[in-house]
């Protein structure tokens, strides 16, 4: 694993707990849900393509 991904993962969430805080304040409550939200499933899909990154590589070490 790189350290690149965990800094990509601290980068989105600064920029979306300051897009959350500037929306909030805004009276946009919905769009700073959203924005969250949207944080939220890019997040996941990176670590969800690790993930399965990781399951092939064991399955080639076994070769299951």
């Amino acid at each position: 694993m790189d350290i690149d991904l965990i800094f990509k993962i601290a980068a989105i969430g600064i920029i979306v707990s300051v897009l959350n805080q500037v929306l909030s304040r805004s009276g946009r409550d919905e769009q700073a849900t959203m924005t969250t939200l949207a944080g939220l499933v890019v997040v996941l899909m990176m670590v969800a393509r690790e993930i399965a990154d990781l399951f092939d590589l064991m399955k080639t070490l076994f070769h299951f």
